[in-house]
């Protein structure tokens, strides 16, 4: 019971952790400059984000690939240029990460 208990403080700390180190990815590639998590600035707040692409089985791929190549008209006029600062992975990370914003 008490290595049980240890064991899921430790998995709810490598859960903040990584939740945290995804919002710093975020903010190291840039994303902030135009994003944040709640609110839209320039492009729509992630919250935002995770709700228009709940249950869609090919969100994280699209999302990706506008996060790769740059996207227009999804969320009006703003275009969101292409990031050449992030691999295909860390998208990935990042697009999971804002699929879990809701």
């Amino acid at each position: 019971m008490k290595s049980s208990l240890l064991l899921g403080f430790a998995v709810m700390a490598l859960g903040s952790n990584a939740a945290l180190a995804n919002a710093d990815l975020a903010k190291a590639k840039n994303c902030m400059a135009c994003h944040t998590v709640a609110t839209k600035l320039i492009g729509p707040g992630f919250k935002e984000v995770a709700v228009k692409y709940a249950g869609q089985k090919d969100a994280e791929d699209k999302l990706v690939k506008k996060v790769m190549k740059g996207s227009s008209g999804a969320w009006g006029t703003a275009v969101m240029p292409a990031n050449p600062q992030v691999s295909e992975a860390e998208a990935h990370t990042l697009v999971k990460w804002v699929l879990t914003q809701k």
